[in-house]
């Protein structure tokens, strides 16, 4: 985190609040105004040809090209990132905030330019702001068609899957793409994630471990073999007689050739 702390405190003056808000905004007006222009979403497109003979604004007006999707459920995206995003803003604080957006903008931009002819999607502002609360929230319930309760771990964990699959079945384009969705939410998230996982399967040994232990068993006789496990009627002692700790059965206990150092 010393990374993110330096840049915290460079970013500070510039980082704007309730960034959430001004995205939102900013794909709403797009949206309303391409029912009656078609054409403008192809003039805010990110096309780094196109950036390269000019285009400049085409590296920010990206942000703000609506996903292409009928208006209920665009409406339904808007409602869901505007709570999303500003209980990320409000857990990170703003500065953070705009650095996670920001990274995952640099990072998409970077791979635009690998495929300057592709025309580069802001689906890095979907898709990791998602799975950061669903990190920081896994127990939030969403009402799927408002029916349906499912917490958001588990629509994460879908999400998860699929970009695994683009990442080990896509192309490279498909699998840049995939990376520079998930860059931001690496950084910030990376450290806990191996942490939680590291201590998850400590735990799971010492699960493991104490179950082995308790398969054990705690008597075994020295001359038959038999112990409490394998016949859980039979009592076991400690012949007194014996020097060192020999364990006989019930039916040896008396019946058996005394141990001592001198038979070592």
């Amino acid at each position: 985190m010393r990374l993110l702390d330096r840049l915290e405190r460079k970013f500070r003056p510039y980082a704007i609040p309730n960034l959430t808000i001004v995205i939102i905004i900013g794909q709403v007006l797009t949206y309303v105004l391409s029912r009656s222009n078609p054409q403008i979403i192809d003039r805010m497109e990110l096309v780094p040809t196109l950036v390269k003979e000019g285009e400049f604004w085409r590296l920010f007006s990206f942000c703000f090209v609506p996903p292409p999707i009928n208006l209920i459920f665009f409406i339904i995206g808007i409602v869901l990132f505007r709570l999303m995003g500003s209980a990320l803003e409000q857990t990170l604080g703003t500065v953070r905030y705009n650095i996670y957006l920001l990274t995952g903008y640099f990072a998409t931009v970077a791979v635009a330019f690998v495929y300057p002819d592709q025309i580069a999607s802001n689906i890095f502002v979907v898709t990791s702001v998602y799975l950061a609360f669903a990190w920081l929230f896994p127990d939030f319930v969403l009402q799927i068609m408002f029916i349906l309760p499912v917490k958001v771990r588990w629509i994460a964990l879908f999400m998860w899957i699929g970009i695994g699959y683009s990442l080990i079945k896509g192309d490279m384009a498909t699998r840049l793409v995939a990376l520079a969705g998930i860059t931001n939410f690496l950084l910030f998230f990376g450290p806990e994630v191996i942490q939680r996982l590291r201590s998850k399967g400590r735990r799971i040994q010492q699960k493991a471990q104490v179950s082995a232990d308790a398969r054990k068993p705690r008597h075994k006789c020295v001359v038959c073999g038999t112990t409490d496990k394998s016949d859980p009627t039979l009592e076991f002692r400690y012949c007194s007689k014996c020097e060192g700790a020999f364990c006989y059965c019930e039916n040896h206990l008396h019946d058996h050739e005394h141990f001592s150092n001198t038979d070592a």
